[in-house]
């Protein structure tokens, strides 16, 4: 899929729905790429604007799709004609996901959540999803040159997946899979945050309603507000700095 991407707020975008998210997955597969398929939420364009090493990451990303409702409204108030099924998270992606990897026959390694969540997750996926290859490894490891992120670039590489996904959380994942991507044998490497977390209940997974109206900050806000608050109540006023820019500068 040849890439044409939005630009806005000083980030790229990818416009792409869930088929076409799926489609980019079996093209990195028939084709054996290795493809970063990344996300922008108002986190991260943060973060973006703020650390050279997650420039750096979205610089080696072949995809950006877009996963915060946000971003959607921000980018319509600028002129690109955004559709509200093109904000995709992983907590509505993870299902379709799941069920075409059970039905191609595709390999997927979760690198993520607290030791027992990802396995749980895994279990829940396994059941609903027959014939589901999935493997799983804790996200809890000591990241850079060490034995122990040796033993888990090893068991990925081991395993052979098809897909790789990372739920650490932003910048963790994204620092981890810059560090390491050289190393990495896979197809699709998918920044995944906490979807294992909302399919093995260890998080609370906000009403679908709230996330298509782009509300779904509000309710992770109350459900973890020790850490999230600074997040969602201080991060966005840099990101309406961002907005006023680009306007007076149009």
């Amino acid at each position: 899929m040849k890439r044409s991407p939005y630009k806005f707020l000083g980030v790229q975008v990818d416009a792409l729905a869930i088929p076409e998210l799926n489609l980019l997955i079996t093209e990195s597969i028939d084709q054996d790429k290795k493809w970063i398929i990344a996300n922008h939420n108002l986190h991260s364009l943060y973060l973006y604007h703020h650390s050279h090493k997650m420039r750096a990451f979205y610089a080696k990303a072949d995809y950006v799709h877009i996963d915060g409702m946000p971003l959607v409204f921000l980018g319509k108030l600028l002129g690109f004609p955004l559709k509200r099924e093109q904000r995709v998270t992983y907590a509505d992606w993870v299902w379709p996901l799941m069920s075409e990897a059970a039905q191609q026959g595709w390999r997927v390694f979760y690198l993520g959540s607290k030791p027992g969540v990802a396995e749980k997750g895994a279990r829940i996926l396994r059941e609903k999803f027959a014939g589901l290859q999935i493997a799983t490894a804790h996200g809890y490891i000591n990241t850079g040159v060490n034995q122990e992120n040796l033993a888990t670039l090893a068991a990925i590489n081991d395993y052979q997946p098809h897909i790789l996904m990372v739920g650490m959380g932003m910048p963790r994942q994204e620092h981890w899979i810059l560090d390491n991507l050289e190393h990495i044998q896979t197809n699709a490497i998918l920044t995944s945050g906490a979807c294992i977390d909302y399919v093995a209940g260890a998080v609370p997974t906000p009403p679908r309603w709230m996330g298509k109206l782009g509300l779904e900050w509000l309710y992770r806000l109350f459900s973890e507000p020790r850490r999230l608050w600074r997040r969602y109540l201080l991060e966005p006023w840099f990101v309406v700095r961002l907005l006023l820019q680009e306007i007076l500068s149009a």
